[in-house]
């Protein structure tokens, strides 16, 4: 495949692996890489010596590119960016915040900057600020998600119409037919988190995995959006969180109940009671746990499948 962004990022096909806080470690993005895609480090999760090693370790696996994931609200993210520079990150996807702030910086340094929205309004001013290219992410996603709820069927074309440079849609994608769809809206490629959550190599902890693969239509739920919204997979907490809100619960009792590090605790430490539970709803058709490479294969050979359907007869009235 060959089209906007597989050229802009150097890679054999459109398909971009989230960066998952505490799931996307060196051992997913290098795999991804190394299937055609692009691999994402994660660094939200990081402390900026583990995003250094982690770097390093991709480095020693893969000769392809990889990114890095950076929520701009991260507290050391000066030093985040100098280790982006100093490694010679080819992309950096940034989220949550300014993208003005560090775009410009990053790309005279050599970075291609991709900047991840939930609404046309900061789609456009994300190309304002100069990025290379945009993910637009639809409710459906998992982890944090934009107020508006603006689903990726809505979002996609959309985002499609207003703005001149590549789209990547997000939030829902995790087979063929649906990578198919998205591109069908205006999409040039995909970004893909929760179905790469349950590969082989993920940081996500085992028991977090088999809960994702066992999970049906209905069992995520976005809340919190007093805070930041999130989508979680309904578990303990979450019922907690459910009374609270039965009861008219502040923002600040919201926040006690929330605590600190209840995605490390959920996701990678695999307390499913007391745990944040991050996952798309697209959960409801994973079924296995198995290599990303494979992930990745089979989402590209379904892709390619439903297209010749879709030439078909079959799809003409």
């Amino acid at each position: 495949m060959t089209n906007k962004i597989c050229n802009l990022l150097k890679i054999q096909y459109p398909i971009i692996q989230a960066g998952m806080i505490w799931c996307s470690g060196w051992e997913l993005a290098t795999a991804v890489s190394n299937a055609g895609g692009l691999g994402i480090l994660g660094a939200g999760s990081m402390y900026p010596d583990v995003l250094n090693q982690q770097i390093l370790k991709c480095k020693s696996a893969t000769n392809k590119p990889f990114g890095v994931n950076l929520p701009m609200l991260y507290p050391d993210i000066e030093k985040h960016i100098d280790t982006i520079i100093k490694h010679k990150i080819p992309v950096v996807i940034t989220s949550a915040g300014n993208p003005k702030i560090w775009t410009k910086k990053l790309q005279d340094n050599g970075c291609k900057v991709i900047h991840v929205v939930s609404s046309v309004k900061f789609a456009l001013k994300a190309q304002e600020a100069g990025v290379d290219a945009i993910v637009a992410e639809g409710f459906e996603a998992g982890g944090h998600n934009g107020r508006d709820e603006t689903t990726t069927l809505c979002l996609i074309p959309n985002v499609a119409k207003q703005i001149s440079i590549p789209l990547i849609a997000a939030g829902g994608i995790g087979t063929g037919r649906t990578m198919l769809a998205a591109m069908n809206l205006g999409a040039d490629g995909v970004q893909i988190g929760s179905r790469f959550v349950t590969s082989s190599e993920s940081s996500a902890h085992q028991s977090f995995k088999e809960a994702i693969v066992q999970a049906q239509e209905g069992d995520t739920l976005l809340t919190l959006k007093e805070l930041t919204p999130v989508r979680l997979l309904k578990n303990a907490f979450f019922k907690k969180l459910e009374n609270a809100y039965q009861n008219d619960a502040s923002s600040q009792e919201l926040e006690e109940i929330l605590g600190r590090g209840r995605a490390k605790k959920g996701m990678f430490e695999g307390d499913l009671h007391e745990g944040e539970l991050e996952i798309g709803q697209i959960a409801s058709l994973i079924h296995e746990i198995k290599p990303a490479n494979e992930i990745l294969i089979e989402i590209i050979t379904e892709f390619h499948h439903t297209l010749k359907e879709q030439q078909s007869s079959k799809f003409q009235f």
